[in-house]
């Protein structure tokens, strides 16, 4: 059986190097995604570190097998998956 979940790419910023993809991460609900991100830009120094992630593009409903869905549901929040 699949279930749906919502959908966040991310990409790296690297000074002198510049952005590439880096993963995404899979959330229950919008909400939960909102709580996700925002709880990770709380995490950051106040000042802009030489590398670090952010979210890029809009979320997106995406089908997952039982076994990542029942992750994402265990999860705070939401989970990261790196490519």
């Amino acid at each position: 059986m699949t279930r749906v979940v919502v959908r966040q790419n991310w990409e790296e910023s690297e000074r002198g190097w510049g952005v590439r993809p880096d993963g995404y991460s899979l959330h229950l609900t919008q909400s939960d995604r909102n709580v996700f991100v925002r709880a990770y830009w709380d995490s950051m120094p106040e000042e802009v570190p030489d590398e670090y992630e952010r979210p890029t593009g809009e979320t997106f409903p995406i089908e997952v097998d039982e076994e990542t869905f029942d992750l994402v549901h265990i999860s705070k929040n939401g989970i990261r998956r790196y490519q």
